[in-house]
């Protein structure tokens, strides 16, 4: 099946289709409000179609939209914080992440079949929870006169992507385990610049990462509940998959400080959490 494009007017009815092919539709949405819009119309029940059997097929990558323009991640340019110019540039980074993931999650249903119902329903969750986060940094950053697409921004998260689509152990080991667990460790850092600006529009961003890092453990979490169930299912060790996984797809190298306590709160097993303890 090649996705196709769903029309603003369909939105109150999508309700209806056939969860993966769905997201598979929204995925190609370009427009990000209309993506969040229609990732936020989905509702499910338990008599919700999910055909887990279906091997579906897209046009291409994720629909986006022309703008921001996409650099190379050492191009991006670095603004101070301490300038609101600095902080919109900040938060426009963090809302280019949360767009991305919003196609991450959307992407994990539709690329993957075989999987149980219940693996479909946690990344529609957590589409639906990226997709709140987006609009909450899209309207921090309208209040203070930008807009997502202002800034320049890079395709790192989404490189690795397309980097594990053949593969879903490899997905969770080297996506949410690798790529989104890093947010755990640099929120509380980035919090810790917004606290010493200590402007009302810095503090104000404070509270929203404050609600982004709570729902990001529940996504690495379960990013790491369905990485566990992979590799018993397919009889991986998962410490040896995961170590040749991060080899073999170049994953970026893990840097103190770690958030430890959140790594452990989203599931990261006692000798990896021991492993960074002791690592740097």
């Amino acid at each position: 099946m090649i996705c196709g494009r769903i029309p603003r007017d369909a939105l109150p009815r999508i309700v209806s289709m056939e969860l993966r092919q769905l997201c598979l539709e929204v995925f190609g949405l370009t427009q990000p409000m209309q993506k969040v819009t229609a990732v936020q119309t989905i509702a499910v029940n338990d008599t919700t179609p999910i055909d887990s059997s279906a091997n579906l097929i897209s046009d291409g990558l994720p629909g986006r939209p022309a703008r921001p323009v996409l650099v190379h991640p050492q191009e991006v340019p670095r603004r101070s914080p301490f300038t609101l110019e600095g902080h919109c540039a900040l938060i426009h980074s963090i809302a280019h992440i949360e767009f991305n993931a919003i196609n991450l999650a959307l992407d994990a249903i539709w690329r993957f079949p075989g999987m149980p119902n219940a693996y479909y329903l946690d990344w529609l969750r957590v589409a639906q929870e990226e997709s709140v986060h987006f609009t909450l940094l899209r309207n921090h950053l309208r209040e203070h006169g930008h807009d997502y697409g202002d800034f320049a921004a890079h395709d790192g998260l989404w490189t690795m992507c397309e980097s594990t689509s053949r593969d879903l152990t490899t997905r969770m080991a080297l996506v949410p385990r690798t790529m989104e667990a890093r947010g755990l460790d640099a929120t509380p850092i980035i919090q810790a610049k917004l606290r010493r600006v200590g402007a009302s529009h810095s503090l104000a961003a404070v509270a929203i990462l404050d609600i982004i890092l709570a729902d990001e453990i529940g996504h690495v979490a379960i990013g790491n509940y369905w990485y566990n169930w992979l590799c018993i299912r397919d009889q991986h060790d998962g410490a040896a998959f995961y170590a040749l996984a991060a080899r073999q797809h170049n994953a970026p190298r893990l840097k103190p400080p770690f958030n430890l306590e959140a790594r452990m709160q989203a599931g990261f097993t006692q000798s990896e959490i021991d492993a960074l303890s002791t690592s740097g």
